[in-house]
């Protein structure tokens, strides 16, 4: 299994939103670096589902439930997407101030690559920062 992050701008997309709705595609990615992420994922993998711009924190938990698939809102037919399931929230958001001041954290491609909307989080990564969620690795 592989952990991913997945950045959303709440006033678009919310957890709440994706919660309610249960599965939703994760579509409108435009970036080639994010959308090879993408097509790498497999049903099952687990991601973070973080809240960007004034939020910035982790804020749930999903499962990918289908894999890469041509995007219905990407005219160029270049770019994909994939379908993912809302599992629970985190019992306590972690937020990118206190991943950024982390030293187990300093690594992420959050960290190094602050614009990439869909991230590839190590075992390692995904183990500490469920444990600072107050939520089970597995």
């Amino acid at each position: 299994m592989a952990y991913w992050l997945y950045k959303s701008e709440p006033n678009t997309w919310s957890w709440d939103m994706h919660l309610a709705k249960g599965v939703q595609f994760w579509d409108g990615v435009r970036n080639y670096q994010a959308a090879a992420n993408m097509k790498a994922m497999k049903i099952g993998d687990r991601g973070f589902f973080y809240h960007s711009v004034e939020e910035k924190r982790i804020v749930g938990v999903v499962e990918v439930v289908k894999e890469y698939y041509p995007d219905h809102t990407d005219p160029t037919g270049r770019f994909g997407m994939v379908d993912l399931k809302a599992l629970f929230p985190v019992k306590r958001p972690v937020t990118l101030a206190e991943i950024k001041a982390d030293p187990k954290l300093q690594g992420m491609a959050l960290v190094r690559q602050s614009r990439l909307s869909v991230c590839p989080v190590s075992d390692a990564e995904w183990a500490h920062l469920c444990e600072l969620a107050g939520i089970s690795a597995s």
